[in-house]
């Protein structure tokens, strides 16, 4: 269990501070506009979040049971992002 109240994706918005080559910042302005910004990078953060969380799931799993075909670990990926998406909720990560 964690000791944070909110999981990825949960919580009210809170401030941080974020270096980002200028090129960048400038790339993601003129794609989504100033108002849309900080969106973008939430929303580029949690898929980063999100397969991470699932490298981890799968390489446990690898460890318990065995390799994974290059085919079974995209079925996996498609499956969690599919049931995520639909619950809104995210697994705990570890």
């Amino acid at each position: 269990m964690s000791d944070f109240p909110y999981s990825v994706g949960e919580g009210p918005a809170t401030r941080v501070s974020l270096s980002l080559p200028e090129g960048t910042a400038e790339a993601i302005r003129r794609r989504v506009g100033k108002r849309e910004f900080s969106a973008f990078i939430t929303e580029a953060v949690e898929r980063e979040l999100r397969g991470q969380i699932l490298d981890e799931y799968l390489a446990d799993y690898e460890r318990r049971q065995g390799a994974i075909s290059e085919e079974e670990q995209e079925r996996a990926r498609r499956v969690f992002d599919e049931v995520f998406a639909e619950e809104g909720q995210w697994p705990a990560a570890s």
